[in-house]
């Protein structure tokens, strides 16, 4: 993340000959300092400005990890992919907040902040899928995925691929367990392949 399209340029411009970086996820919805602090994720210019100009200096694949705060989630993902995104992530947390009923105060100092974990999966697997319905573009699927039966949701809903986070606090060693049990379920599904699985949705 960063407060500026510089600022996205020259992280990437120090770390894009790193050996062990495989590829750059940027992370658009933070605010947009020059602009009175609106998301970068929320201005579909600013989306593809940010997208151009770092795959100007990127030798590595480009994913842009979108804001779920939009009405048409969509729209933003083909932005990034006409500026030459190599993949969109989707979905970033989503806003909330909550209060204090004895002080009557937010319990985030921020008064907001982002909503991650298994609340946000339906709303997570809604945004890929209309992604998917709209954009030709790899998607890495992202939101609130605590089990293997969730990733397969995921990839059903147009997802190339799945990020795990919230759970890796539950269970630390949920990556090697989750790889296991989906070899098994393509097994009993004679499923060749996982890949086979995106966006094999029937509706």
């Amino acid at each position: 993340a960063a407060s500026s399209v510089e600022e996205y340029v020259e992280c990437t411009k120090l770390l894009t000959d790193e050996d062990t970086i495989s590829a750059f996820e940027i992370n658009v919805s933070c605010p947009n300092v020059k602009e009175g602090g609106l998301e970068f994720g929320n201005d579909k210019k600013a989306v593809a400005k940010i997208t151009e100009e770092v795959k100007k200096v990127s030798t590595k694949p480009v994913f842009i990890k979108l804001s779920p705060n939009v009405s048409r989630i969509s729209e933003f993902a083909l932005a990034a992919k006409e500026a030459g995104a190599d993949a969109v992530s989707a979905i970033n947390t989503l806003v909330g907040t909550a209060f204090d009923i004895m002080t009557r105060k937010p319990k985030i100092k921020n008064i907001t902040g982002g909503l991650s974990g298994p609340a946000i999966k339906p709303v997570a697997l809604a945004k890929v899928l209309e992604i998917r319905r709209n954009v030709d573009i790899p998607i890495i699927g992202i939101g609130g995925i605590f089990s293997w039966q969730d990733a397969v949701e995921f990839m059903i809903a147009g997802a190339s691929a799945f990020q795990l986070g919230t759970v890796n606090f539950v269970h630390p060693n949920i990556s090697e367990t989750m790889i296991n049990d989906l070899i098994l379920y393509c097994e009993k599904m004679k499923i060749a392949s996982l890949k086979n699985l995106t966006g094999s949705f029937i509706l």
